[in-house]
Parts: structure tokens; C-alpha cells; sequence
């Protein structure tokens, strides 16, 4: 296993539903993200042997380190869904999220759910160390539930015992959609000694080099950022401000090859979405969208492929 070398900050993938799957993570990781994670995995699906959540912890060879990232709050689940983790090879480390905002996984009090009670955010985060067999224990965390306590979030994570940990800078009331407060992730970085990640709204290298200024943080996170700009990471690593034409198309081609390669005839429909948002800005995109909108043929979307993005 590669370790995580926080001393000169690392660019990782953030898990984002629906997105984030194995022929993503594997594009980012060949176009130089240094690490990436799993699709949220829900505790209790994993317990009770979902053949959807199994197939979500597949991790292509290229991540390497690879983390798991689960979501829960009940310490029995959690301890059970650790130990099947530890019977997996591959993974090197468990995130456990405590950050998504969506009503349906705050309802089963997980989630950001958790950043309203930080004492059982640090039971869970120890009951995960206290059983897991992995390298690492993380926690990817937002400023606070309804008020920002970034501090006091970071702290109870290093309590709990966690090697490293990221940050997005909003609440859970703020959504996707509030200013991202990047002072209030410097101050979460201040009141610990652990590595901390900055995440929120990095989706170029002038924005990666201003948030790591203002957070004093080496290391960033990018998730939304990355659809539609899975080149950012090739950006940062090399220190562009812009990418080619040709970088691009070869980019937009690795990742429909690895949809077809991972989902077969059915990736045809599934990366239309990213086709769309890959087509924003480049002339013609609404004509290139309605026809791809139609075709079904592996071979027949590869070749508009490439005709569209040369």
C-alpha cells in the first residue's frame, strides 16, 4: 500500500453520489488525484449484505490508497459493517461521513445529523478504530449542523482518534448552496494537530491555491468540482491554468472506455450525463446533446465522441 504523504498536501476525490463510481474514481487517480474514496456506503446495507453496496466497494488497481467511506450512527451496525470491511482486501483506510445533508440519511441520524452530537460522532468514530483492521480512520465533516463549531468538530475527531480528517465550509443548513467559509476551516485546522483536507467549491488552481492560503491547509478536496473537470486534478498536479483541447478529449475518452468497461452496453446511457456537462462551453454543445441524447450504440458514442471534442 502507497501511504498518504500529507508533508507536501495531497488532491483527493471527494465521495459524491452517483458520480464518483469506479470508472471515475479510476480516470482522476491516471490523471493524477492522489487519493480517492468510496461512494458513501451505508452501514446498514452493508450488514445486511446488499448486493448494490458490495458492488460499490469494487476499487479499481490504480487506487492505491484506497478508503471506504461509510455512514451510520448505531455503534452495534457500525462495529458489524467494520468487520465485514476487515475481511476485504484492498481497503486501506474508513471515512465515516458526517457531512451529507440529504434529509433521508439525517432522518437515520447520520450524516451531518452527527455534527448535532459530538459525543456520539467521537463514539462512533472510536468504535470504528477500536475494530477496524485498516491503516486509516478519517471523518469527513461540515462547519456544523444549524451553527458553525468548527473547532469543537475538529477536536472531537481527534479525540476519537482519527489520523486525518476533510472539511467542507458549510453547514448542513447551508447546503450546497451558502458562500463557502474557508476562515472558519483555518480556524478548525488551528485547534488540531492532525492533517485537515479543505473541500468546497476548488474548481480550478487559481481557486486551490487561494483556499490553501486562507485555510493554511497543504491538502484539498474536490468533489463538484470535478464533474464535467475531472482534469482539474491533472491542472493541480501540474500547475496549469488551463488544459489542451487534446488532454481533454483524451480524458473524455478514458472515462467513456471505462464505463463501457464497467457497466457494458448499459454505460451508453449512463454517461450521457457527463457528456453534458464535458460539452458545456465547446461551440455546438446543444447539437452535440441532442444527438447523443439518442444513440445507444457503443461504437456510434465513441465516434461522436471524438468528433465532437478534436
Amino acid at each position: 500500500m502507497k501511504k498518504i504523504d500529507f508533508s507536501q498536501g495531497i488532491t483527493a476525490l471527494a465521495p459524491l453520489a452517483g458520480y464518483t463510481d469506479l470508472p471515475f474514481r479510476s480516470l482522476v487517480k491516471k490523471f493524477d488525484a492522489d487519493l480517492t474514496f468510496s461512494e458513501m456506503i451505508s452501514a446498514n446495507a452493508l450488514v445486511h449484505n446488499s448486493k448494490k453496496t458490495f458492488e460499490m466497494l469494487r476499487k479499481s488497481p490504480l487506487e492505491t490508497p484506497y478508503i471506504v467511506q461509510i455512514a451510520g450512527s448505531d455503534l452495534e451496525v457500525i462495529k458489524k459493517a467494520v468487520e465485514i470491511l476487515n475481511t476485504i482486501d484492498g481497503i486501506d483506510g474508513i471515512d465515516l461521513n458526517c457531512g451529507c445533508p440529504v434529509p433521508k440519511v439525517v432522518s437515520q441520524c447520520a450524516g451531518s445529523s452527527l455534527l448535532q452530537d459530538l459525543p456520539l460522532l467521537q463514539s462512533v468514530l472510536e468504535t470504528i478504530k477500536k475494530h477496524s483492521n485498516k491503516e486509516y480512520l478519517s471523518a469527513k465533516v461540515r462547519l456544523g449542523f444549524n451553527e458553525k463549531i468548527p473547532e469543537d468538530i475538529a477536536r472531537a475527531c481527534e479525540r476519537a482518534g482519527v489520523d486525518f480528517m476533510s472539511i467542507h465550509g458549510r453547514t448542513r443548513a447551508g447546503k450546497y448552496k451558502a458562500e463557502v467559509d474557508y476562515d472558519a476551516i483555518r480556524r478548525a485546522k488551528a485547534a488540531v494537530s492532525i492533517p485537515v483536507i479543505a473541500n468546497g467549491d476548488i474548481t480550478s488552481l487559481q481557486k486551490a491555491n487561494e483556499v490553501k492560503k486562507i485555510t493554511g491547509c497543504k491538502s484539498i478536496m474536490i468533489g463538484r468540482g470535478a464533474v464535467g473537470n475531472p482534469w482539474i486534478f491533472y491542472q493541480l498536479k501540474n500547475n496549469l491554468e488551463f488544459v489542451n483541447k487534446d488532454k481533454i478529449k483524451e480524458i473524455v475518452l478514458e472515462h467513456y472506455d471505462n464505463m463501457i468497461d464497467f457497466y457494458g452496453h448499459k454505460g451508453v446511457s449512463i454517461f450521457r450525463k457527463h457528456l453534458h456537462t464535458y460539452s458545456k462551453g465547446f461551440p455546438a454543445a446543444s447539437a452535440f446533446r441532442d444527438t447523443i441524447n439518442r444513440i445507444e450504440e457503443i461504437d456510434a458514442m465513441r465516434h461522436h465522441i471524438d468528433s465532437f471534442f478534436s
